[in-house]
C-alpha cells in the first residue's frame, strides 16, 4: 500500500505541473487569436466589400459564395476591374495620380524626418544641453509635446504661411508639413534606441582614430538601423493616412488618397464599393512594406525602439 501510495502522488506531482503548463498555453494562444481575429476582421470586411453588390451591402453579408456571389463592382468603378485594365480610364487614371501623390509625400516626408530625427535624437542621448531652465530631458519631451496639438489648432497658420509662400497644393508643401509632424515621435523612438548603445563602443571607435562622424556612421548606425526602420514604418503610416491636412493644403495636383477615399460620396448616398476598393488598394502597399521589413521591426520592437 505505501509502495502503490507513492506511485500516485509522483504521478499527481507530475501531471499537475503539466496541467498548468498547457491550460496557460491554451489562455494564451487563444487571448492571442482572438485578439488577431478583431484586427483582421476590419481589413476582411473592407476587401470583402469592394466585390459586393448594394443590396449585399445593406444585408451586411460576409461570406463570398455563401451569402453573396462576388462581383467587380468596386473595381469596375476604378477602372481596376479584369476586363477594364487593359482599356483607358479617367478614373484609374486618377486614382494612380492620387496614389503616387500619396507614395512620394509618405516616403519622403518619412525618411527626412528618420535623417533629422536620428541626429537630433544622437545629440540628445549623447550631449548634455542647457536652455534657460530646459535640459535633455525637458527638450525630448517638449518634442513629444508637440503632438498635443490637434491638427484643427494649426489650421488658420498653416494655411496662411503656404498661401504666403505659394506652397498650397504641392507635394513640397505637404512633405515639410508631415516631416514636422512625424519628426517629434521620430525623436524619441531614436532617442530611446541610442540611449541602449554603449558608448564604450564610440569611445574605442575614436581610440582607433575615426571622428565622431566616422563613429556614428559606422559604428552607432549599423546597430541602431532596426530601430530606424522601426521609426520610418511608423512614420509612413502616419503620413500615408493623414487626412485633415491633405483636404485643406490641396485641391487637384496634390491631393491623396485618403482625400479621394474620402470623396466617394454621391447623390444618392456612399458608394460603399468604391471606398471598399480604394481602402483596400490604399492599405496594400503599406501590408507589403510591413510583411519585407517584419524582422526590422521585431529587432527594432525587441531592442526598445517602440515602447
Amino acid at each position: 500500500m505505501t509502495a502503490t501510495t507513492e506511485i500516485f502522488k509522483d504521478t499527481d506531482a507530475t501531471t499537475a505541473p503539466q496541467f498548468k503548463w498547457w491550460s496557460s498555453r491554451i489562455a494564451i494562444y487563444g487571448a492571442l487569436i482572438l485578439w488577431s481575429v478583431i484586427c483582421i476582421f476590419p481589413i476582411y470586411w473592407t476587401l470583402t466589400t469592394s466585390f459586393k453588390l448594394a443590396p449585399d451591402v445593406m444585408q451586411g453579408n460576409m461570406v463570398p459564395w455563401v451569402d453573396y456571389t462576388p462581383k467587380w463592382r468596386g473595381w469596375e468603378s476604378l477602372g481596376l476591374s479584369p476586363d477594364l485594365i487593359g482599356e483607358t480610364s479617367t478614373v484609374r487614371e486618377e486614382f494612380l495620380k492620387r496614389f503616387w501623390n500619396s507614395a512620394i509625400v509618405a516616403i519622403s516626408a518619412s525618411a527626412l524626418a528618420v535623417v533629422l530625427g536620428s541626429l537630433a535624437a544622437y545629440g540628445l542621448s549623447r550631449f548634455s544641453y542647457r536652455f534657460g531652465f530646459m535640459r535633455n530631458s525637458d527638450i525630448s519631451f517638449f518634442f513629444l509635446s508637440q503632438m498635443i496639438l490637434p491638427p484643427v489648432v494649426l489650421a488658420l497658420p498653416f494655411l496662411v504661411l503656404y498661401k504666403s509662400m505659394a506652397l498650397l497644393d504641392t507635394r513640397i508643401g505637404l512633405i515639410l508639413l508631415y516631416t514636422l509632424m512625424v519628426l517629434p515621435i521620430v525623436i524619441w523612438i531614436m532617442r530611446d534606441q541610442f540611449q541602449g548603445i554603449p558608448v564604450e563602443l564610440e569611445e574605442a571607435a575614436l581610440v582607433d582614430g575615426l571622428g565622431i562622424w566616422g563613429a556614428f556612421m559606422q559604428i552607432v548606425l549599423p546597430i541602431a538601423l532596426p530601430g530606424m526602420v522601426a521609426a520610418f514604418i511608423l512614420s509612413l503610416v502616419l503620413c500615408w493616412n493623414e487626412y485633415f491636412f491633405a483636404a485643406l493644403l490641396t485641391s487637384t495636383d496634390a491631393k491623396t488618397l485618403p482625400v479621394m477615399v474620402a470623396s466617394q460620396t454621391g447623390s444618392q448616398g456612399i458608394n460603399w464599393w468604391s471606398m471598399a476598393a480604394l481602402s483596400t488598394a490604399a492599405i496594400l502597399p503599406l501590408i507589403v512594406v510591413a510583411v519585407f521589413l517584419e524582422k526590422y521591426i521585431i529587432k527594432g520592437m525587441a531592442a526598445g525602439a517602440v515602447k
